[in-house]
């Protein structure tokens, strides 16, 4: 397919008003995809590789700022293109305003041709360009940027820019390529639904029921070394749990980092909540799992941080291997860290998603002879209490709270897992803006604008202040310098990059904040070190949990 004919069908969509137009014109567009199939799915999602690929394009805004101002022509700077994104607001629109393709006598320089640009084609650039690194890379990635906007129209240098920023934003969210798969190749959605959790790869899912139909689909199974998303959780009570399951299955809330352990009968590979391989800087992790297990499996849990005592470390001394990628013995040395698996996916050639919590359990316990997080099954609000006690005393965060015949379902945040925590309620925002401080710290960020997640960007909920120190301050300035998309005197703009961990004691209605909410006495608790912006609270968790006050 020509890419302007993609891009084409992508301004129809995003000027669709209606989810089930949107939802007709993605399976409209599906159907007549050919054989760009996957790579047409992924690019409406604003991806180039699968979400369980760890790979990505490492494009900064100024690079793509670069390689605009060049295909527009001599008289262009870099700066030009950034201060009419100021004003214009958004990169895919900047870059169509521009008439670009005036250096069309560089073609033979950056591989390219005269011709129209093909889906293929951008795709084998991209993936090209995500191949890049050493020496030079940087370059590289430029050159091959330019020649792509160089041979874009408008339209395709609308969403062409906002592929390799990672802002497509044009209302194509999972639930509706899932839908629009099913309606274009007439497969149940169930099914698709299923093929999706299992693969987490809509390209894939997309092109199996396209060839082989429902029958393709049940053939899809979880494969080893290939992350799917985490379960996930939302708040609640304990009473609510009890009246919904009439028992509950409560589990240590470990003030650890999520892991899905991937073991293949050799070898072990740990990847992060992001399903990041993270398999390197956890080396006695690995040594563990593959001292403990002995037939294939995948298995979910939290990595904790100990001190020479054994007992337990805060969350950032989890972040600090993490994130380490040289000199992991040293930082072993200083910080150990230990496994706490809660369930199992997957064993010896069974995928377990669809068996109960107490099934998965139990083979979790079989496979395992220590390292399994502590649970326990209740039926009264007394016992739990106790157990929440206890767990506190301990130096844990809280407790989960679980229905004991519940399937697991990835990237779900159903009502099945429900997490308790006490004191402060807390909400993952996304740090859209900030303000200059006063005083001595007049060079440091020291009001943040944080915002929840809306299908059309980020809408404002308040502004944190509070609990974070000076030496906090300057990392998190050093950290989002680089997202500042402009300043008005003290007020800065910044791209979605960082999410904050913000304690609150009230949600309060609002006419101050686009979103309607305002947070009460908001605290700053953290940066969510193993969250991207697309994994933010949403807006329709604000209003939930406001109405649930």
């Amino acid at each position: 397919m020509d890419f302007a004919a993609f891009a084409d069908r992508a301004h129809e969509i995003e000027a669709a008003s209606a989810d089930t137009e949107i939802t007709e014109r993605v399976s409209n567009l599906l159907a007549v995809a050919g054989s760009d199939l996957p790579s047409i799915v992924r690019f409406l999602q604003g991806r180039v590789f699968p979400a369980h690929d760890s790979r990505t394009l490492d494009i900064g805004p100024a690079l793509c700022y670069e390689a605009i101002a060049r295909a527009a022509g001599h008289n262009v700077t870099a700066a030009d293109v950034e201060a009419r994104l100021a004003d214009r607001g958004e990169i895919g629109t900047v870059a169509a305003s521009y008439d670009l393709g005036g250096q069309q006598g560089l073609g033979a320089f950056t591989g390219g041709d005269d011709d129209g640009l093909t889906v293929a084609e951008v795709d084998g650039d991209l993936r090209e360009l995500a191949a890049a690194e050493g020496a030079g890379s940087q370059d590289t990635k430029t050159d091959l940027l330019f020649g792509l906007f160089n041979r874009s129209n408008a339209t395709e240098a609308r969403y062409l820019a906002r592929l390799v920023l990672g802002e497509m934003r044009i209302g194509v969210g999972g639930g509706t390529v899932r839908d629009a798969i099913a309606g274009a190749f007439d497969a149940p959605i169930e099914a698709v639904e299923r093929a999706l959790q299992v693969t987490n790869d809509y390209g894939l899912v997309a092109a199996v029921a396209r060839e082989d139909g429902e029958d393709g689909l049940e053939e899809l199974h979880l494969e080893i070394g290939r992350p799917v998303q985490a379960m996930l959780a939302q708040t609640g009570t304990v009473t609510g749990a009890l009246e919904d399951w009439g028992q509950a299955a409560v589990e240590v809330k470990y003030d650890g980092a999520r892991v899905q352990v991937h073991y293949d009968g050799d070898r072990a590979r740990l990847f992060s909540r992001n399903m990041e391989e993270v398999t390197d800087a956890l080396p006695e992790v690995v040594a563990f799992v593959e001292c403990e297990l002995d037939a294939p499996a995948i298995l979910d849990g939290e990595v904790v941080a100990i001190d020479e005592d054994g007992e337990m470390l805060p969350f950032q001394d989890v972040l600090r291997r993490f994130r380490r990628k040289h000199d992991v013995a040293k930082a072993r040395e200083n910080v150990e860290v230990r496994l706490r698996a809660f369930d199992c996916l997957h064993a010896d050639g069974e995928d377990l998603l669809d068996a109960a919590l107490e099934a998965r359990r139990e083979r979790l316990e079989r496979l395992l002879s220590t390292g399994v997080s502590e649970w326990w099954l209740a039926e009264d609000g007394e016992a739990i209490a106790e157990i929440e006690a206890e767990t506190l005393e301990a130096g844990h965060e809280g407790i989960m709270l679980k229905d004991p015949e519940s399937a697991y379902t990835p990237g779900r945040r159903g009502k099945h897992w429900r997490k308790r925590k006490p004191d402060v309620e807390t909400l993952d925002l996304v740090v859209t803006g900030a303000e200059w401080g006063e005083g001595r710290r007049a060079e440091l960020l020291g009001t943040f604008e944080v915002s929840a997640r809306t299908p059309d960007g980020y809408a404002p909920v308040g502004n944190v202040a509070t609990g974070i120190t000076d030496e906090q301050l300057q990392s998190l300035t050093e950290r989002l310098e680089s997202h500042v998309r402009s300043e008005d005197g003290v007020a800065v703009d910044l791209d979605p990059a960082v999410v904050f961990e913000v304690g609150y004691e009230e949600l309060q209605t609002s006419s101050t904040y686009e979103s309607g909410y305002a947070l009460r006495f908001p605290r700053f608790l953290g940066v969510r070190e193993d969250k991207t912006p697309e994994d933010g609270d949403t807006l329709e968790r604000v209003e939930r949990l406001a109405a649930e006050q």
